[in-house]
Parts: structure tokens; C-alpha cells; sequence
């Protein structure tokens, strides 16, 4: 993990803050007349959905994360299980259709390739081809 300053959080930047997997979701420079300048960053925690304010000082160093992204292949739905498999290893996985969301769900196909985010092994999101 690569440590970043609190004034180069932004949309989109996932850290890892006491201990969770937090995702950027607004943040905004602010410079009061007294005291030091900061960073008010509002975060969503990527396992679970709660939200967080924090305020992050630009001396303040966090641990940027990098997520994984591998291909896999859309085997069959089973149930409200999905099955993908890994195009490098074959290792296969169960995702609940929950997880991979109830709009996506309905325009995967069988064999259709995706793009599956992973952090220390565990899927966090998944993302559909274009078309």
C-alpha cells in the first residue's frame, strides 16, 4: 500500500482508515482564517455501506489501496448464487445476486467475460462489459 497525504484524497480514492476499506465519495479544501488547512472527506465504507465525515490535515498520511482486477467468465446462474471463473487460475467463485445487483444481473450471459475487483482475495465489485 502506497501512503498518501490527507490533501490528495479525492473522489474515487480508496484508503484504508481504522482498519476499514473506505472509498472517497466528496471531499472539499478548506482553508480557515485560523488554524491549518485541511481536507473535509466524506467516505463510504466499501463492505458494509456506512458513511463516514473525516477530516484529513495535509502532514497526515494515509494507505492508499490498490485493488486487484482480474477477468472472469460468467458461468451459470444457480439459484440466487452466480458462478464466475477465474480466466488465468480456473478457480471458480459463487457471488450472490445481491452483491452483483439486481439491474446488472438480468444482462449477464453465459460465457459473458467480466472484470471482478478483489481485495486480499475477496471480491469487492464487479463490472460489466460496455455492450
Amino acid at each position: 500500500m502506497a501512503k498518501i497525504s490527507g490533501n490528495e484524497i479525492s473522489p474515487g480514492t480508496l484508503i484504508n482508515h481504522d482498519g476499514g476499506l473506505w472509498i472517497a465519495v466528496k471531499s472539499q479544501k478548506v482553508k480557515p482564517g485560523k488554524g491549518g488547512a485541511y481536507n473535509q472527506v466524506e467516505l463510504k465504507n466499501v463492505i458494509n455501506g456506512t458513511k463516514l465525515n473525516q477530516r484529513f490535515r495535509s502532514d497526515e498520511t494515509v494507505d492508499e489501496v490498490v485493488l486487484e482486477k482480474r477477468d472472469f467468465q460468467f458461468l451459470f446462474a444457480n439459484g440466487d448464487m452466480l458462478t464466475f471463473m477465474d480466466m488465468d487460475t480456473y478457480d471458480q467463485i459463487e457471488l450472490a445476486v445481491e452483491f452483483v445487483g439486481e439491474d446488472q444481473v438480468r444482462f449477464l450471459q453465459d460465457g459473458m467475460k467480466t472484470l471482478v475487483q478483489l481485495y486480499e482475495g475477496k471480491p469487492i465489485g464487479i463490472k460489466l462489459p460496455q455492450q
